[in-house]
């Protein structure tokens, strides 16, 4: 298993939900580390956490998935890390 998947599965057990602006980055990074540049039209204006999720993807255009990938293997290390020093 890939450091990413292992992440993956890794920020489902978070027993502190990340705030908003992570939850955007960590959704924008995976998008960019599996799939690419944003892709589909941005959402319509009353949509705003689709809009939210859209403007954080499109951020991120150019990033090679790799990079990505790596990029979120560190945030959800660095949340894991919080929660350690949390519960100490």
């Amino acid at each position: 298993m890939s450091a990413f998947e292992q992440a993956r599965l890794e920020v489902q057990t978070l027993t502190r939900k990340p705030n908003t602006a992570q939850l955007l980055r960590l959704y924008a990074l995976y998008k960019q580390g599996t799939l690419g540049d944003v892709q589909g039209e941005r959402p319509g204006g009353f949509d705003l956490a689709g809009n939210a999720k859209h403007d954080a993807w499109a951020a991120l255009r150019g990033m090679e998935p790799a990079q990505a990938q790596a990029d979120y293997v560190a945030l959800v290390a660095s949340l894991r890390a919080a929660e350690s020093r949390d519960i100490e």
